[in-house]
């Protein structure tokens, strides 16, 4: 049975079944034994709780009574209410207890925060707080004690929420918190842990204005209620805020580590004193040296905003920039407009980055070093409160570049005391590995030599060192050392030009290569198909073996340190992936392993693709981003082995999502190729794909591509319902709406319907692009009609994005008629879901949107407010396009105000982005040259045009 306290008082049995236990005297009974579980509760307590200060006579007996009366309601064969000579206890496990659980979870939870392990803490602490039912102890909150109690627990839970939200930004979450921060502040003005991360979470969000006025909220109520000043905590992250630094040391965003780190203090030291004085920090040293183990934690202890970004997985070295861009949470696009011809993302990145401070670490730099290196300086020219730490086995060559040698940890040299052995970072490392897999394990007087002797016979390399450390799952140290000693000799009349290190390396991982079973090699080499780790059901599906022997197979490479699984997710090292790469090809199953990978994910996109329209969008938007290493890897493979129907049905499979995540810059790079593959026309069959290749490389308005002629032609060439619904969108804002206005886009929609039939989603985007036309051809009463049959069909599938252009549509138009009210409520919720999908572009579009709503509502203040956080916002974001609205919004401000010498210089700066490309794009800058022209007119007549003109 399972006792449940945190909310009404519950039992239920293992089927889920629910016992009913009684009035209300009798649940309080429960409850009293519930929370001393396992452990003898006085009958005078009990008589307490029960009765409080007036007991019956005969309460003894009341109180025996009440204990049959609980015994016989549980059920049969379940009765673990036992008597004792002091009182009464309640033979159950506490586990089984949710109050108990709780404060285990919680207590968990809150040590893999401490420990910087933030996915883990996230996790525990949502199975944590899940448990929750409502207010603790509710049905016997009347009896004595246990309001104490349940306060007790009510402040723990308290704590976990905050420990959980802490754990969420730090993993990035900064968006989807905003509201349930927002909430607890209001419900706990007083406590400043929730204040604090609500500023922080909004001003890593863009929104320093609001941080700030979340700090003098708290400072009043913390004055008026207590007379008192903010804590010194929450005054820092004010402070913070001020100074301009928004992502806070919560933020840094590094990879969390399983094992304790060992030894490298004077290393750790070194690069910290260099990070002080130099701007370019690299640490160089062989494979397996424990260059991205010692940078994550040097990264670690250094004060303001890191991010890290890991670039072994890289195919290209191209791709440095973009994998940058990721790491830093940064769109390279948005909703209404493309990218600038010949815009890079490294000019991207500079836009962002150059008003930063920032530690960025790049990891695992040799196989793309040229790129790596000409993009940190680039970045460390252009970007003067920027630090680079990277890791590679070679220097990046730049001028400036400080470097930190990494070798191996340090090991008693020879002729050295054995009692000393536990001072070096070597036998340490091993020691606690060891202890990893034989808890029983200890360097003792009786191992110490032999444990030496492994440790300088791999040059206390830290990853040789774990894997030997691993074997003694079932080897003894004196094989282990044995061993070593064998394979040393068999490799040393090897290929003497390759450094002695790596081949010290290689013969680790070769004899843990053989120590697997065949099975577990057949899995090994298979698993290095995967980029960026895998799940079991996609390792199971594409390496091919049956259920049990690959469970079996995997559960082995875990165990033997080959494979790692972290956050339900299987990972190689890299250096052992190396290596099984290449038995792999040995074994001949290279290219039947490539398709393999290439068909599941193939099938994977295509199934995400479909629930990125409904009401999943979130979910599926995540388990995109998980496997975005491995789709895309499954794309290059695809375009280089010339399978032309994979590479495109996988462009195409990942168009919305692209759209959706913002990386058009990597879109049109990988569909370049594939159209250099597809050639000048549409192959048989893959006409849509051959389209959404076009579309998607014409993003970075760069080269000539072939002309697919307007939305009309694209949908007539159609031969079958389109696959991927989000066509429609890239023909219409890529071409521009049909010359006859709402009528020639009805009658389009009319040809799509009688295509495709009845489809909720494509007819919601075929309203709103109606809806679109109708208000720019001024019959506004339709465009209301139409786009509020629109935002009906987004709501209906659950598509946030949909509804969010939808809604900003709905809110301009209000606002050219004059209903401000209504204009706010659209541009608010519309702004709610951009804060759920996590788009800081999106997010700046839509405060342009809001701001052209305030200023025809004659609220210049507030409108200069969201034209400004846009620009800001779109600024770091590297995304010249809605830098060019915000600033042209701001220049209608001033206009408005009479500054036309502002409002001038705002439009200059605005065209200086160059907007060209599709039709927005040409769109955006028409407009800013009719409001020039309107300033100019403006000078001339000497007074500026009213808000309503604007």
């Amino acid at each position: 049975m399972r006792f449940r306290i945190l909310g009404p008082t519950q039992v239920v049995l293992a089927d889920g079944r629910e016992v009913p236990v009684g009035g209300p005297r009798l649940r309080a009974l429960l409850a009293l034994l519930l929370l001393d579980a396992g452990r003898v509760v006085s009958a005078e307590r009990l008589i307490d709780g029960l009765y409080g200060e007036h007991p019956p006579r005969g309460a003894a007996n009341a109180l025996q009574s009440q204990v049959s009366r609980l015994r016989q309601a549980l059920p049969a064969g379940h009765d673990p209410v036992e008597f004792h000579p002091a009182g009464y206890r309640l033979a159950v496990d506490p586990d089984d207890v949710d109050a108990y659980r709780f404060e285990r979870l919680a207590g968990a939870g809150r040590r893999a925060l401490v420990d910087g392990d933030w996915p883990r803490a996230a996790t525990v602490l949502r199975e944590a707080l899940e448990l929750w039912r409502g207010p603790a102890l509710a049905d016997a909150i009347g009896a004595a004690g246990v309001p104490a109690q349940a306060a007790r627990l009510d402040e723990l839970r308290l704590a976990a929420i905050e420990d959980r939200v802490e754990a969420d930004l730090a993993l990035g979450a900064q968006s989807a918190l905003i509201a349930e921060l927002r909430e607890l502040v209001v419900a706990h003005p007083l406590r400043e842990r929730s204040r604090s991360q609500l500023m922080r979470a909004l001003a890593a969000l863009g929104r320093p204005a609001e941080a700030l006025a979340e700090f003098e909220d708290a400072r009043h109520t913390l004055a008026d209620q207590l007379g008192v000043d903010p804590s010194a905590e929450l005054a820092a992250v004010h402070l913070a805020v001020l100074r301009g630094q928004e992502r806070l040391s919560a933020e840094s965003v590094l990879p969390s580590q399983l094992t304790t780190f060992v030894g490298r203090e004077e290393e750790l030291k070194r690069i910290g004193d260099l990070l002080g004085e130099r701007r370019l920090v690299t640490l160089t040293g062989p494979g397996g040296a424990g260059k991205t183990r010692l940078a994550i934690e040097a990264a670690g202890r250094v004060d303001g905003e890191v991010r890290f970004v890991e670039l072994a997985g890289l195919a290209d070295g191209s791709d440095v920039p973009q994998a940058v861009l990721s790491a830093l949470g940064l769109r390279d696009a948005g909703l209404r407009g493309p990218a600038e011809p010949g815009w890079q993302t490294v000019d991207r990145l500079v836009e962002a980055l150059v008003e930063r401070r920032l530690l960025l670490v790049l990891d695992n730099c040799e196989h793309v070093l040229v790129d790596a290196a000409r993009l940190a300086a680039r970045l460390l020219s252009a970007c003067p409160a920027l630090r680079v730490l990277a890791t590679s086995r070679e220097p990046l060559g730049l001028a400036g570049e400080a470097l930190c040698p990494l070798s191996g940890l340090t090991v008693p040299p020879l002729g050295a005391s054995a009692l000393d052995a536990d001072d070096y970072a070597a036998v340490g490392l091993f020691a606690q590995r060891a202890a990893d897999v034989a808890p029983d394990f200890t360097v003792t007087p009786a191992n110490v030599e032999m444990v030496l002797r492994i440790c300088r016979g791999l040059d206390g390399l830290p990853l040789a060192i774990e894997l030997a450390a691993a074997r003694l799952r079932a080897l003894s140290v004196a094989e282990v050392a044995a061993r070593l000693d064998d394979r040393f000799r068999l490799l040393s009349t090897g290929n003497r030009a390759v450094s002695p290190r790596h081949r010290t390396l290689r013969a680790v991982v070769e004899w843990s290569w053989d120590l697997l079973d065949d099975a577990e090699r057949e899995v090994a080499r298979r698993l290095t198909v995967f980029a960026g780790g895998a799940t079991l059901e996609a390792a199971e599906r594409v390496c091919g073996l049956s259920t049990a022997e690959f469970v079996d197979a995997l559960t082995g490479l875990v165990d033997k340190s080959f494979v790692e699984m972290t956050g339900g997710r299987y990972r190689m090292l890299e250096t052992v992936r190396a290596f099984c790469a290449e038995r792999l090809a040995e074994a001949g199953e290279a290219d039947q392993l490539r398709r393999a990978h290439t068909a599941y994910f193939l099938e994977f996109a295509w199934t995400a693709s479909d629930h990125l329209r409904c009401v999943e969008q979130l979910h599926w938007l995540r388990l995109l981003d998980a496997e975005r290493d491995n789709l895309h890897a499954a794309l290059r493979r695809a375009t280089a082995a010339g399978d032309a129907s994979d590479a495109a049905g996988m462009v195409a499979a990942l168009s919305f999502y692209w759209w959706l995540r913002g990386m058009r810059g990597e879109g049109a790079r990988l569909a370049g190729d594939v159209l250099e593959l597809l050639g000048t026309e549409a192959p048989p069959g893959l006409g849509e794909e051959f389209a959404l290749c076009v579309y998607n490389a014409s993003l970075t308005g760069s080269g000539p591509l072939p002309s697919l002629g307007t939305q009309r032609s694209v949908i007539r060439s159609l031969d079958r319902p389109p696959r991927q619904p989000f066509l429609l969108y890239l023909s219409g804002i890529s071409t521009g709406p049909p010359s006859g206005g709402a009528e020639d886009v009805d009658e389009l929609m009319g040809e799509l319907r009688r295509l495709v039939g009845p489809d909720p989603w494509i007819n919601a985007l075929g309203a709103m692009g109606s809806g679109s036309a109708l208000m720019w051809s001024d019959q506004r009463d339709r465009a209301r009609a139409a786009l509020a049959t629109a935002l009906d069909g987004f709501r209906g599938t659950g598509d946030r994005w949909g509804t969010m252009i939808t809604l900003g549509a709905l809110g301009e138009l209000a606002a050219w008629q004059g209903d401000a009210e209504t204009a706010g409520a659209h541009m608010d919720e519309a702004m709610g879901l951009v804060e759920a999908l996590g788009s800081a572009v999106d997010q700046a579009d839509m405060l342009r949107t809001r701001g052209e709503t305030r200023l025809r509502a004659g609220d210049l203040a507030a409108a200069h407010d969201d034209f400004a956080g846009a620009l800001l916002l779109a600024q770091r974001s590297g995304a010249p396009e809605f830098v060019a609205s915000a600033r042209l919004g701001l220049a209608q401000v001033a206009r408005v105000r009479g500054d036309l010498a502002a409002a001038r210089l705002y439009c200059e700066e605005a065209l200086a982005g160059g907007l060209t490309g599709w039709y927005v794009g040409e769109a955006a800058r028409a407009e800013i040259i009719l409001v020039l022209k309107e300033i100019t007119e403006a000078e001339k007549a000497g007074a500026p045009p009213s808000a309503d003109g604007a």
